[in-house]
């Protein structure tokens, strides 16, 4: 009898095994269709959810001009290439002007900014899935416009002359400093970022939420030179290594 039940118990334990194999197969079926951003191997779209990798592969972009604009055209961002400018540390080869209208729907203001085509996608999904969801939440309406403080700048960090190259020196970056709301009201970084009121509460939703798209965020809360604005990167090293978020 004794063998009977050891036999038993390893049929039993097999079957409980294929059980939780199949049970952790049907589920990453599931994530792979439903929330792809949740997993690190799964090709990225724009028009999926944001999950836990979605930054990551959104920063893999930078060498891979060709598959962050396919991206685009697959989910149907108008937009415009530019030549490549500046040479060295100073290259931006990946820059486009993304218009304003229908799927994207929000105006980046001055509108002639080109940021590199990651920061470009990394823009349209948090306009998505965090600007405008977080507008209706906070205050009751949508975001019409995106007033920036430009993307392209040939400069190092803080524009000293013994400091790593800024992000902004390739295009890789834009600086964000107001947004307007469909009504007219202006929430600016500068007058609303502190307090407990609702374009607060708004302006830090979007901080929060830009950390999962983009390899550096930063904000009035790093330091005073970030008083006026966030600071959104596609850092290369986003894809595999540290991401700032602060």
């Amino acid at each position: 009898m004794t063998r009977v039940y050891r036999s038993l118990h390893r049929i039993l334990r097999a079957v409980l095994w294929l059980a939780v194999l199949g049970l952790v197969a049907v589920t990453l079926l599931w994530v792979a269709r439903h929330r792809p951003g949740d997993l690190p191997r799964t090709a990225l779209d724009l028009g999926q959810p944001v999950g836990m990798f979605t930054g990551r592969k959104l920063a893999g972009l930078t060498t891979d001009r060709d598959s962050c604009l396919a991206l685009l055209d697959r989910a149907g961002i108008a937009y415009e290439t530019l030549a490549p400018k500046g040479e060295g540390q100073c290259r931006a080869p990946d820059q486009v002007r993304l218009d304003a209208g229908p799927p994207l729907g929000v105006a980046l203001d001055p509108g002639d900014v080109a940021p590199s085509c990651p920061v470009a996608a990394a823009l349209a999904m948090w306009n998505w899935n965090v600007v405008q969801p977080a507008a209706l939440e906070h205050l009751g309406s949508r975001v019409a416009s995106i007033e920036h403080l430009g993307s392209y700048a040939c400069r190092r960090i803080y524009g000293r002359s013994e400091a790593a190259w800024s992000e902004h020196a390739s295009a890789d970056a834009i600086d964000v400093a107001v947004f307007v709301l469909v009504d007219g009201r202006r929430v600016s970084v500068v007058g609303d970022w502190a307090g407990e009121g609702d374009e607060a509460a708004f302006l830090h939703a979007v901080r929060d939420g830009a950390c999962d798209l983009f390899a550096t965020v930063l904000s009035p809360d790093y330091n005073a030179a970030h008083r006026d604005h966030l600071h959104l990167d596609q850092a290369e090293r986003g894809a595999i290594g540290w991401r700032g978020c602060r």
